[in-house]
C-alpha cells in the first residue's frame, strides 16, 4: 500500500471505519504500523477498529502492548481516551447505544474518575432501559459529585448533568438514588441559564411525582431542593403547599401557600393562590374563621374575574377551576355558589378552547360525520323512541380515582353489573399506577380497554380515536387533568356522575341525580341538563368489612354508654353544626362523642376542646378515634357508635353509604344544594326516614330522641339489615341497568337533535 502523506491514509482510514470496512482499515493500521512503529495513535485505532468489530480481547490486548512500549502512561492514556470517546459520541449519535454504552464502559476501565464518561454511562443505560438504581453508586457517580474536589468546574458538562437528571427522574422517580443525585448535581449549577435549566427539570418531576402519583415522600423533598435554588419559584410554591396540606402538615402548606400569594400580581394568579391559602386553613382544625375571611376575599376575587374576563394563562386554568371548591363548605346557598362555580367554569372553558380551537373544532367535525352515520344506521328510517343504532354504544368512564378512594369503590359496581352485549365499556384513567392497590388492579383486569395518561391532549385524542359516544365524568372539578379534557369535548355526548357536585362546564350535557338530592327548582342554577334517576343516583351492592382494630375499653368508654360519631373529613365540620352536635351530647346522659381524628391531632382536639367549653360540655366526654389505614377496618370500626352524627351545610357521601351497610341510625341536617342532601336521599333510598332534620332544632330532636330510645335504634337497626335484600341504595344491578337505560336514552335524544 502507498501512502502519498500520514494525514491523507488517516482520514481515509477513517472514512473506511465510518463505513464500517473494518477488514481495510485494519490492513491500513497494520501497514502504518509496520512502517512506522513510533507512532502510538496506529495502535489506538487498530485497537478501536477490533473492538468495533467485535473482538475486544484483540483490542485490549492491541492498546496494552503499545502501552506497555511507551515512556510515559498519562498522556498516552489520554490520548487513546480522546479517540475511544470521540467514536463513542459518533455511535451516540447514530443511535448504537448498546456499542456506545461498551466503549465509554471501556473508557471507565481506564479513567474510573471521568465523571462526564459516566454520566454518559447513566445516561446511555436509561435511553437503552438497562438502568438499574444501584448503579449510581456502582459507578461512583454520587461519591465523585459528593467531593467537590473530585469534579472540575472547567471539565465538568453542566448540560450532560442536567440530562441525566432529567433522565433519573423519568426513568426511576420513585428511588432515592435519584433524589439523591439532584440533590448532589444542584450545587454545580452555578450559571443562571443552568439553574434555569436545573430548575426546569425539578418542576416537572415534583408536578409529576407529587401531584399526578402523590409520591409526597420524594415530590416534597425534590421541591425542597428547587427553592434552594431559588426560594420564590412560583410553581413549584404551588405544589408544595398542596402536598404539605394533603399529608395534614397544614400549618407549613399555609406558610407556602401565603409565601406564593405575596408574590403573585395578576388577578387570576391572585385568584388561585387565595384559593390554596384557603385550602390549607380549611385543613387545619382550630382556624375556621380565618378560613372564612380569606374565602369572602376569594369571592370578590372571583368576582372581579368574571367581570373582566381577562385572559388566561394556559398553566393556571385547572388550578383556576378548583378555586371555588371550598365555598360549599361555609354556606348552603346554591343559588350563590354555582353562579360562582358555574361562571369560572365558563371562563376556563372558553380560555381553554383559545389554546386548543383547532382540536375542538377537530373533535365537533368529527362528532358531526359520525352522527350522521348513526342516523342513517338507524332500523327505521324515522327517528322515534323505539329506534335505536345497530351497533354497542361505546361508553368511556374518566377519572383518576379507579383505585382506593370513595369514587374507586363506588363506581365498580357499574362496571360489575355492565350489559357488555349492549355496551363497550372504556376507561381513561388520569394518573399513573398506584403502589399495591388492589382495586386498581381490580380495575384494571374489569375492563381491558383502559387508557393511562396525565396528559390533556392524549387522554382527548385517545377518547376521540376510540370514538366513545358517551363519556362519563366521575370527578368533576376534583381533577385538573379530567376537568380538561371534559372542556375539549372528544365525545359527543358527556355526562357528570358521582365525584362531586357538577363541574359548570358547558360541554357537559347531562349531570346524573335523583329527586331528593337535588329540590325540584335545581335546574335554574344548573348548566347541565339534570338527569333524574328514577330512584336513587347511587347503588353499591355492599362493602367489604374487616375486623375491627379498636375497642370501647381502648377508648377508655364505657361498655353502656351511648356514643355518638362524626367520622368525617375535618373539611366538614363547620364549627355552628358543632356546637349543634354538642348539645345533643349535652341532651343524652351518659353519652360520648367519638371524632375520628386526622394528622393533625392536636390541633383537632383543641378545636373540639374549645366548642366542648363554649356550650358547657365537660371535655371528658369527648373521645378520640385514630385513624386507620384500611378502610375495611376503618368501616369495622363505625361498629364503636349507637348513632352517627352527619355534617352540614356539607354532608357525608361515602360515610354515609357505610354508616348504612353497617347498620347503624344516623341524624342528617337536610339543606338546599347537592352537597347538603347526600345522606337525606341515601336514608330515603335505604327505607329509613328516622334521624331526617330539616332544621338546627329538629336535628337536636332526633340526636336525643335516637340516644335515648335504645328500642329505636335497633328497630332502626334491624331494618337497614334488612333493606340490605330489598332496598334500592343496595341493589348495584338494578342501578346499572338504570344507568344504562339511560345511555340509550341520551345518545337517541342526541340523534334526533338538529
Amino acid at each position: 500500500m502507498a501512502f502519498s502523506g500520514e494525514e491523507y491514509w488517516h482520514s481515509e482510514a477513517l472514512q473506511l471505519l465510518e463505513s464500517r470496512e473494518y477488514e481495510q482499515v485494519i490492513n491500513f493500521y497494520e501497514e502504518a504500523i509496520n512502517i512506522n512503529p513510533e507512532i502510538q495513535a496506529n495502535y489506538w485505532y487498530l485497537g478501536l477498529t477490533f473492538f468495533l468489530q467485535g473482538n475486544k480481547p484483540e483490542a485490549e490486548t492491541t492498546w496494552l502492548m503499545a502501552m506497555m512500549a511507551g515512556d510515559d502512561v498519562e498522556p498516552e492514556t489520554l490520548e487513546l481516551v480522546s479517540i475511544i470517546e470521540a467514536e463513542a459520541a459518533r455511535q451516540t449519535i447514530q443511535q448504537n447505544n448498546e456499542l456506545a454504552w461498551q466503549l465509554r464502559q471501556q473508557i471507565r476501565e481506564l479513567i474510573p474518575t471521568n465523571i462526564n464518561n459516566i454520566l454518559s454511562l447513566v445516561q446511555l443505560s436509561t435511553d437503552l432501559q438497562t438502568y438499574l438504581p444501584e448503579d449510581l453508586t456502582e459507578l461512583g457517580l454520587l461519591e465523585l459529585l459528593q467531593d467537590a474536589n473530585n469534579v472540575s468546574d472547567s471539565t465538568l458538562d453542566t448540560n450532560l448533568l442536567i440530562k441525566v437528571g432529567e433522565s433519573l427522574l423519568t426513568y426511576a422517580p420513585l428511588h432515592n438514588s435519584s433524589l439523591k443525585f439532584i440533590q448532589l448535581a444542584a450545587p454545580y449549577m452555578q450559571t443562571a441559564e443552568a439553574q434555569k435549566s436545573f430548575l426546569r427539570i425539578i418542576e416537572k418531576g415534583v408536578s409529576e411525582i407529587g401531584g399526578a402519583n402523590r409520591y409526597y415522600s420524594i415530590a416534597i423533598p425534590l421541591g425542597e431542593i428547587g427553592l434552594s435554588i431559588d426560594p420564590e419559584h412560583k410553581n413549584i410554591l404551588f405544589y408544595l403547599a398542596h402536598f404539605y396540606q394533603n399529608l395534614g402538615e397544614s400549618i407549613q402548606g399555609v406558610e407556602l401557600a401565603q409565601k406564593l400569594y405575596d408574590l403573585l400580581e395578576h388577578l387570576a394568579d391572585l385568584t388561585y393562590g387565595q384559593a390554596l391559602v384557603l385550602r390549607g386553613f380549611m385543613a387545619i382544625s382550630g382556624y375556621w374563621q380565618e378560613a372564612q375571611e380569606v374565602s369572602q376575599k376569594l369571592k370578590q376575587f372571583v368576582s372581579q374575574l368574571i367581570a373582566e374576563n381577562p385572559p388566561i394563562e394556559e398553566h393556571i386554568i385547572g388550578a383556576l377551576a378548583n378555586s371555588t371548591f371550598f365555598l360549599p363548605y361555609f354556606i348552603d346557598d346554591p343559588q350563590e355558589t354555582r353562579w360562582f362555580h358555574n361562571q369560572m367554569a365558563q371562563l376556563c372553558c372558553s380560555n381553554l378552547h383559545r389554546y386548543y380551537q383547532h382540536v375542538v373544532n377537530q373533535f365537533q367535525e368529527l362528532h358531526q360525520q359520525r352522527k350522521i352515520q348513526d342516523q342513517g344506521n338507524l332500523d327505521n328510517t324515522e327517528i322515534n323512541q323505539s329506534s335505536q343504532v345497530s351497533r354497542p354504544l361505546r361508553i368511556g368512564y374518566i377519572s383518576h380515582c379507579f383505585k382506593a378512594h370513595s369514587v374507586g369503590w363506588l363506581a365498580r359496581w357499574i362496571f360489575e353489573h355492565a350489559d357488555l352485549e349492549k355496551f363497550e365499556i372504556y376507561t381513561y384513567i388520569a394518573c399513573c399506577d398506584p403502589v399495591n392497590n388492589p382495586l386498581h388492579e381490580w380495575y384494571l383486569n374489569k375492563v381491558p380497554k383502559y387508557f393511562k395518561s396525565n396528559i390533556v391532549l392524549e387522554l382527548a385524542e385517545k377518547i376521540s380515536q376510540d370514538e366513545i359516544d358517551i363519556l362519563i365524568d366521575l370527578d368533576s372539578i376534583t381533577s385538573d387533568v379530567v376537568y380538561e379534557v371534559l372542556a375539549l369535548k372528544p365525545a359527543p355526548v358527556q355526562v357528570t356522575w358521582l365525584g362531586w357536585d357538577a363541574s359548570g362546564l358547558p360541554t357537559i350535557d347531562y349531570y346524573i341525580a335523583d329527586d331528593y338530592v337535588l329540590p325540584d327548582d335545581a335546574q335554574e342554577y344548573y348548566p347541565e341538563k339534570i338527569w333524574r334517576m328514577p330512584e336513587t343516583y347511587i347503588a353499591v351492592d355492599g362493602f367489604e368489612i374487616a375486623v375491627p382494630d379498636l375497642r370501647r375499653d381502648k377508648l377508655d368508654i364505657p361498655a353502656d354508654a351511648v356514643v355518638f360519631l362524626s367520622a368525617h373529613t375535618g373539611y366538614k365540620r363547620h364549627p355552628a353544626m358543632v356546637k349543634v352536635q354538642m348539645e345533643i351530647i349535652k341532651g343524652v346522659p351518659d353519652s360520648y362523642f367519638l371524632i375520628k381524628e386526622r394528622a393533625d391531632k392536636d390541633g383537632i382536639r383543641a378545636f373540639y376542646g374549645e366548642i366542648a367549653q363554649e356550650v358547657g360540655l365537660d371535655i371528658d366526654r369527648l373521645k378520640f378515634m385514630p385513624r386507620t389505614t384500611f378502610e375495611a377496618v376503618h368501616r369495622a370500626n363505625l361498629g364503636l357508635a349507637d348513632v352517627v352524627l352527619d355534617t352540614y351545610p356539607y354532608n357525608g357521601a361515602t360515610t354515609t353509604l357505610e354508616t348504612l351497610w353497617m347498620c347503624l341510625p344516623m341524624v342528617t341536617r337536610v339543606g338546599e344544594q347537592f352537597a347538603a342532601r347526600n345522606s337525606y336521599t341515601m336514608m330515603i333510598n335505604a327505607g329509613i326516614t328516622e334521624g331526617i332534620a330539616w332544621s338546627d332544632e329538629e336535628y337536636i330532636e332526633w340526636g336525643i330522641k335516637l340516644g335515648t330510645d335504645k328500642a329505636l335504634r335497633q328497630d332502626i337497626a334491624c331494618r337497614l339489615k334488612a333493606s340490605r335484600q330489598t332496598a334500592p341504595l343496595w341493589n348495584g344491578k338494578k342501578f346499572t341497568k338504570q344507568m344504562e337505560e339511560a345511555y340509550q336514552q341520551m345518545w337517541q335524544l342526541y340523534l334526533e337533535q338538529e
